[in-house]
């Protein structure tokens, strides 16, 4: 009679002990474990002035193909101070880390609408403007010779809400590919050229808010033909923001198009630097 309790509570200890040592082995093995997969970013491709999302096609297919969820919005087009809340709503809507690309000037977009948005892990801009506070894209564009918008565009006068005019710009059917895609077929460029979305010319002049690159890596493409924003002048972005760069020799303004691999190939190194 005795000795039974003793050997009931020598079980019990045993028992709890056992239990215990396997809990602690399992947690050991959770920790030691890092191969884990962890989730992948969403790519966000904002395009800019004179194109749609439709531009990021050839990139969308091969980050889809490589398990990427991707979105590619419609940017509005109206200015940085409708276009930055727009595209900062969009990325409100994603669950988990970003991977955030603009082109030409929706990259200005993204340097505005990516600030304060921890999600947001890397940018990336594919001859892209990435503007500083205080900077206007306008004047940006007489930093270094080379582009051909100027000489490019036609003005056409549309009603804002308010009732004042504003002004779009339109590249002309005669110098479209000089302009924006010298590297792409001539049926294509006519395409484009006859479906293109105008940006309000305030955008020119709209002042830059934020500077997201300070605070988030960045990586850029150097697009070494761009009649649109000078090479020079995306080298002095890229350079200003720390940014990892890449140089595509012979791609027009369009490099998403024209050379998709090398775009897609950018936008990983981007997602696996900050994974």
């Amino acid at each position: 009679m005795s000795d039974r309790p003793s050997f009931t509570r020598r079980r019990v200890i045993a028992t709890g002990a056992a239990a215990a040592t396997a809990t602690f082995l399992t947690s050991a093995a959770a920790v030691a474990d890092d191969s884990t997969p962890k989730a992948k970013p969403t790519i966000v491709l904002v395009h800019g002035g004179f194109a749609d999302a439709s531009g990021w096609n050839g990139v969308v297919s091969r980050l889809q193909h490589d398990g990427y969820e991707t979105i590619a919005p419609a940017n509005p087009l109206r200015g940085l101070p409708t276009d930055a809340p727009y595209i900062a709503s969009v990325l409100a809507s994603v669950s988990g880390p970003i991977v955030l690309v603009g082109h030409s000037y929706g990259g200005a977009v993204i340097t505005n609408a990516a600030a304060g948005n921890p999600n947001v892990k890397a940018l990336v801009y594919i001859a892209a403007f990435a503007p500083d506070t205080g900077e206007q894209l306008g004047v940006l564009l007489g930093k270094y010779p080379g582009s051909l918008i100027a000489d490019s565009v036609q003005g056409v006068p549309f009603p804002n809400p308010d009732g004042s005019t504003g002004t779009d710009l339109y590249l002309r059917a005669d110098a479209f590919r000089s302009a924006f895609a010298a590297d792409l077929p001539l049926a294509t460029t006519r395409l484009m050229q006859a479906t293109q979305r105008p940006f309000s010319a305030s955008s020119l002049t709209d002042v830059t808010q934020a500077a997201a690159w300070r605070t988030i890596p960045s990586w850029g493409m150097v697009a070494t033909e761009d009649k649109a924003i000078p090479p020079a002048l995306e080298r002095f972005f890229y350079e200003r923001a720390g940014a990892h760069v890449v140089e595509v020799p012979g791609a027009s303004h369009v490099p998403m198009i024209s050379h998709p691999k090398a775009t897609t190939r950018l936008i990983e190194q981007a997602v696996r630097a900050t994974g």
